[in-house]
């Protein structure tokens, strides 16, 4: 029997609706499939929005996305011991993941803010251990500058405790300090006095200057005032030399023996202890704004307040002409009459050096109302230093004439000069605990087992580029800029 031929017309509607009830039957499957999936989905999409968020209160150098809100967020603990983890993006082998159970992946962090902080309360716990190699690699503490040079490093520190450190501390041992320049200098006592006043999470050091422990101490530190001329790097190679500076290059002395040093302690970033003259830390680096409910510019009279303590400085601060009236040059009053009478504070650096930012701009200004106008660092120092729009800086004008015409205009528009005040109350000036932080990197002893030397001291510390006389807008490097025949 002959079967009835069909139409090509109708053999291409019935391919059409085969293939509409295959499409129909794989999408409720597939909506089957992402119920049951859509518990663990949720847990991916916290763990993601953690990592995220942790990453953010670690990269202060990176700029995010700003959200204005009218009242702080939650103190959370801004670093945590997992904070490390987070810090380094590398594809890993899937033995990895045997390393870390779910509910380490998973685990929130606790609602209360971390011990430096005003009245924080939050600890570190020890490090974790890893037994694979690149686990290792890849969750190591970021403590020093070619860990993390884009970075102060110094919520990093305050965040670490050895993972071995229940064991340290029952041992009894202790890591020994001399202070080569003797205790007096460093204002401290013997012993572990300074470490354990601090509650330091890592508090296992003890402070001595008796030199003949200089063989076995585990640190010598020697600061600015005094540096011996014959000093070598010791035939222990985990012993560490670490040199301290507080003033700028125009200030300190070349170091003779320039490449016997591994550490150092200055307000550079890429210092291996940072020692500034103050630390901004946010609540929450997603929130760098909110509103203010003060005008800041309310019966203010006067215009820009300068208090000038030398008047040899070697950046010409002096000689660059605002134009403006009422520019008060002396310091006849307190400095409270600037959050009353003033609304302009010039906070000019005497030199014009990297990361050289001192209490004229955080102290003198930030914890005023008033609005600085800076000169000295570069303006990318200032920018992760500082508050956002916490400030003006001279070199973002092409001359004086033009800052002043700005400034002008914050004189007559109240909301536009009120807007460099909208950081307040978004974080806070922390404290460093410098002790602190020297005693729990001088526990890193996976790093103490690769030493890592200076090779010329005195060119990372006042080579080209680190210092002007001019303005960084205009700054070329000259092996001239900083030399010791200077006038000082």
């Amino acid at each position: 029997m002959r079967r009835p031929k069909i139409s090509l017309k109708k053999y291409f509607y019935l391919t059409l609706i085969c293939a509409l009830l295959l499409i129909f039957g794989f999408s409720l499957k597939e909506r089957e499939i992402w119920k049951t999936l859509s518990p663990r989905s949720s847990q991916i999409t916290t763990q993601q929005q953690q990592h995220q968020h942790l990453h953010q209160l670690q990269s202060m150098d990176e700029e995010h996305p700003m959200a204005t809100s009218s009242t702080p967020p939650p103190l959370a603990a801004t670093l945590l011991p997992e904070m490390a983890d987070n810090l380094v993006e590398e594809p890993e082998q899937t033995v990895l993941e045997e390393e870390e159970s779910e509910a380490d992946r998973l685990q929130e962090p606790p609602a209360e803010k971390a011990w430096f902080f005003k009245n924080g309360e939050y600890y570190p716990q020890p490090a974790k251990t890893y037994s694979n190699r690149k686990a290792r690699k890849r969750h190591a503490p970021r403590l020093l500058p070619h860990q993390d040079p884009y970075s102060d490093r110094i919520i990093n520190q305050l965040m670490y405790v050895p993972h071995n450190y229940e064991e340290i501390k029952s041992s009894g041992k202790l890591k020994t300090i001399l202070l080569y320049n003797g205790l007096g200098p460093w204002n401290v006592k013997k012993g572990r006095d300074v470490f354990l006043k601090a509650k330091c999470p890592v508090d296992t050091c003890e402070l001595t200057a008796n030199r003949d422990l200089a063989s076995t101490a585990d640190l010598i530190l020697y600061k600015d005032h005094y540096i011996p001329t014959g000093i070598r790097r010791p035939s222990n190679s985990k012993q560490v030399s670490m040199l301290y500076y507080l003033e700028c290059p125009y200030h300190t002395q070349n170091v003779k023996v320039p490449d016997a040093i591994n550490w150092t302690a200055t307000y550079r970033r890429d210092s291996t202890i940072v020692a500034p003259y103050e630390k901004w830390q946010y609540y929450d680096t997603k929130v760098q704004q909110q509103e203010q409910d003060i005008n800041y510019s309310v019966n203010k009279t006067k215009k820009v307040a300068w208090f000038v303590s030398n008047c040899g400085a070697r950046n010409g601060r002096l000689h660059m002409p605002m134009n403006y009236k009422n520019i008060s040059s002396t310091a006849d009053k307190c400095f409270e009459i600037l959050d009353n009478d003033y609304k302009f504070y010039l906070a000019f650096e005497n030199s014009n050096c990297k990361d050289y930012i001192t209490e004229k701009f955080f102290v003198n200004a930030l914890n005023r109302r008033v609005l600085p106008i800076v000169m000295g660092a570069r303006p990318e120092d200032y920018e992760v230093s500082a508050p956002r729009r916490s400030y003006i800086h001279v070199d973002e004008f092409s001359s004086p004439k033009e800052l002043a015409e700005y400034l002008r205009i914050l004189d007559h528009d109240d909301e536009l000069y009120n807007s460099y005040f909208k950081w307040k109350g978004t974080g806070e000036f922390i404290n460093t605990y410098y002790w602190c932080r020297v005693c729990a990197t001088l526990h890193n002893e996976e790093q103490l087992r690769k030493p890592r030397w200076y090779t010329d001291l005195n060119d990372w510390w006042r080579g080209p580029g680190v210092c002007t006389t001019r303005s960084w807008r205009n700054f070329k490097a000259r092996k001239d800029v900083i030399s010791d025949s200077s006038d000082d």
